[in-house]
C-alpha cells in the first residue's frame, strides 16, 4: 500500500466521516473536490447545465458509496474522478448525437477559469503527471490520455486502435498501475 499524501489523507478521513453520516465532512469533501470533478465532467459533456446535473448525481453517488471507498486501491480524488468520468460518459451515450448548444450561444459563455494561484498549483501536478506518463509505453500513455482526459470510451478507442476492448482495458490498467508507482 502506498502512503497517502497529506491532502489525500485528509480527503480519506472526510470520506470516512461522511460514510458515518457526517454531513459537514461531506460538505468539506465537496468543497475540496467539486472544481476538479466539474472540470472533468464539463470537458466530456461541454454543456454547462448538463455538467452541473451530472456533478450533482456524482456527489449523490459519493455520499451513498463513501463507505465503499478503499484508500489502498486509489486516492479519494481518483476514486471520485472515476465516478465523475463514468457518469459523464453515461450521459454522453444517453443523449446520442444531439448538439450540445447552438453556435450563437458561443459569445455568451462566461470565463469561469480558476485564478492564477490555482493554475500554478495545478501546473505542478500536471508537470508531474506528464513526466510520469512519459515513462509509460506510448500506447498505454495514449490510451490513458484518451480515456481520462478526452472522455473517449474504451469501446471507441479500441475500435480506433484496432484492438479488442479487453486488450485496451489491459493497457489502461497496466499504465495506471505504473503511474501509481511513478507518482508515489
Amino acid at each position: 500500500m502506498t502512503p497517502l499524501s497529506p491532502g489525500a489523507s485528509e480527503l480519506s478521513a472526510l470520506l470516512a466521516r461522511a460514510a458515518d453520516g457526517d454531513a459537514a465532512a461531506f460538505q468539506m469533501f465537496y468543497d475540496r473536490t467539486a472544481t476538479k470533478l466539474f472540470g472533468i465532467i464539463l470537458r466530456i459533456l461541454v454543456e454547462r447545465g448538463e455538467a452541473e446535473d451530472v456533478l450533482q448525481e456524482v456527489y449523490v453517488t459519493v455520499w451513498r458509496k463513501a463507505a465503499a471507498f478503499d484508500p489502498a486501491r486509489a486516492s479519494p480524488v481518483t476514486w471520485a474522478a472515476t465516478i465523475a468520468r463514468n457518469r459523464a460518459i453515461d450521459r454522453l451515450r444517453a443523449r446520442g448525437n444531439r448538439p450540445s448548444a447552438p453556435l450563437e450561444d458561443a459569445m455568451t459563455v462566461t470565463d469561469d477559469r480558476p485564478g492564477a494561484d490555482e493554475l500554478l498549483a495545478t501546473a505542478g501536478e500536471a508537470t508531474r503527471l506528464n513526466s510520469a506518463l512519459a515513462t509509460l509505453e506510448p500506447r498505454h500513455a495514449a490510451a490513458i490520455r484518451s480515456c481520462y482526459f478526452e472522455g473517449v470510451t474504451y469501446e471507441a478507442l479500441a475500435q480506433r486502435e484496432g484492438v479488442p476492448v479487453g486488450t485496451l482495458k489491459s493497457w489502461v490498467r497496466r499504465g495506471l498501475l505504473r503511474l501509481r508507482t511513478e507518482l508515489s
